[in-house]
């Protein structure tokens, strides 16, 4: 009978389509498309303004021996004055899966825009933050984290 398959056949298909989907897409076109995640996240969260890369500092190990606890500290220079005050502040990992980390929100009760965290990172990557100040302004810090194992992706 033409267009049956064998059993043989049929395992071999199923097994050859197991392999296709664990094996995903290419790790190049995963971290191009992280990127991609990170830059829309921020730039839905700025609105489309541009950014100046100042004021804004993470604190965060230069290497991490186990990329599932990674220890964060994001400041940004600011007065918090009724003048001159931080809202709101992004944090994105440019190589993750899902790029958005956290956002973390101030006011002038906050004394000043500092908070700490841990992230997960599942390869070298770079950490990025943008801080939003109350005048609409925007500023972004970044820092690198080399992760040696672990993660979540490896």
């Amino acid at each position: 009978m033409k267009g049956t398959l064998t059993r043989r056949q049929t395992m071999t298909l199923g097994v050859g389509a197991a392999v296709i989907v664990t094996a995903g897409a290419p790790a190049s076109t995963a971290r191009a498309q992280a990127k991609n995640d990170a830059i829309e996240l921020i730039a839905r969260f700025t609105g489309g303004k541009p950014t100046i890369e100042a004021r804004v500092r993470i604190d965060a190990p230069e290497i991490a021996e186990n990329g599932n606890m990674v220890p964060m500290t994001v400041s940004v220079e600011s007065p918090m004055t009724a003048d001159n005050h931080v809202t709101d502040v992004l944090v994105v990992a440019d190589g993750n899966p899902r790029g958005g980390v956290c956002t973390f929100h101030f006011t002038l009760a906050s004394g000043v825009a500092e908070a700490n965290t841990r992230v997960r990172l599942g390869e070298t990557q770079d950490l990025i933050a943008v801080a939003k100040m109350n005048d609409g302004s925007f500023f972004v810090g970044r820092r690198n984290v080399k992760v040696t194992i672990g993660g979540c992706g490896g």
